[in-house]
């Protein structure tokens, strides 16, 4: 089976997100005022061939720990559809 698997990559909660602040710097200055805080990230989106979904996502948590995600300065989260 072939399945669907989306992972999405952020800045630990720890660390600093120096886009995220020149992105809420130019929310601010377009009169947004009310937004607090943004954090920017990446979203990832595979197409697994496993025999069930553990199987699929097993495989993307090897791929996020491997290569996509650089667990010093990111976490990662993957939903199998």
């Amino acid at each position: 089976m072939i399945f669907s698997v989306q992972i999405k990559v952020m800045p630990l909660k720890e660390l600093l997100d120096p886009q995220g602040k020149a992105v809420i710097g130019g929310l601010q200055n377009l009169g947004l005022k009310n937004i607090n805080d943004v954090r920017i990230g990446k979203n990832i989106s595979l197409q697994i061939e496993a025999a069930s979904s553990d199987e699929a996502k097993q495989i993307a948590e090897e791929a996020s720990k491997k290569l996509l995600a650089n667990p010093v300065m990111e976490y990662f989260e993957i939903s199998v559809n």
